[in-house]
């Protein structure tokens, strides 16, 4: 590993492994990759690497995603996510090493953990996210995944708000993201941060993720869509919950 000097025998297996595990969960809960990851490679390569790398790793474990569920992907509600995201995503990923996240962490994983007993609120009573609402809360989204790791949550969570539920969530999720991922790397390639060091970790990320992502389409095969629904609450929940511990600590 020439551009890897750095990383122990250990430490690769560390990577390895976490990204197995990351891609079978992402492939069941839609999310995984982008909030386990950064984990074991802050440390590693120090933060600012870190948005470079899971973007391009997430670019092939969206595209396995897509393919494993593609007959449930929802192209309408793709297509409005990506143009509406498209603009604010650029912005998001130029202003990544200028913002800092603290307070949008506080507010953005309050309201995602408040989105569940509103969603589930407002389905019982007929209502649920308007494609006007749907676009708008896009192209807000658009500026928090241009700069962070983590923000697939959200739109999960809008997705659901919106009336997809189970595997129509992970693959339209799937398709969107890769829209963005196109955005941000292109960005993060014009600024000159997707170092060879960038590049060899994120495609060992991505050689281990990709067949992983099939392993979790037999899983979701077997799951009911009441259960598959109450388990992608539950990544919402926990994604707000960890967004508000880390900017508190």
């Amino acid at each position: 590993m020439p551009f890897l000097p750095d990383a122990s025998l250990t430490e690769l297996a560390i990577i390895v492994t976490l990204a197995a595990f990351s891609a079978v969960t992402g492939g069941v809960a839609g999310y995984g990759t982008g909030a386990l990851m950064p984990l074991v490679l802050v440390p590693m390569v120090g933060a600012a690497p870190v948005v470079p790398i899971i973007a391009i790793s997430a670019m092939f474990t969206n595209s396995a995603r897509v393919l494993a569920f593609r007959r449930l992907l929802d192209p309408r509600r793709a297509l409005i996510a990506v143009v509406c995201a498209l603009p604010t995503c650029v912005l998001g990923a130029w202003l990544y090493t200028l913002l800092s996240g603290r307070g949008a962490a506080l507010v953005i994983g309050t309201s995602l953990i408040a989105t569940v007993p509103l969603r589930r609120l407002l389905k019982r009573r007929g209502h649920r996210l308007s494609e006007k609402g749907y676009a708008a809360a896009a192209a807000g989204w658009g500026i928090v995944v241009g700069g962070s790791t983590g923000a697939g949550v959200i739109l999960l969570s809008l997705l659901m708000a919106s009336g997809l539920e189970g595997a129509a969530v992970i693959a339209t999720d799937a398709a969107v993201s890769i829209g963005m991922g196109v955005v941000k790397i292109s960005v993060f390639g014009a600024a000159g941060v997707l170092t060879p060091k960038v590049l060899v970790i994120a495609l060992l990320i991505s050689a281990v993720a990709f067949p992983c992502t099939f392993l979790a389409k037999l899983i979701v095969a077997r799951m009911p869509v009441h259960v598959h629904t109450a388990l992608l609450d539950a990544v919402v929940i926990i994604g707000g919950t960890v967004m508000i511990s880390s900017a508190v600590r």
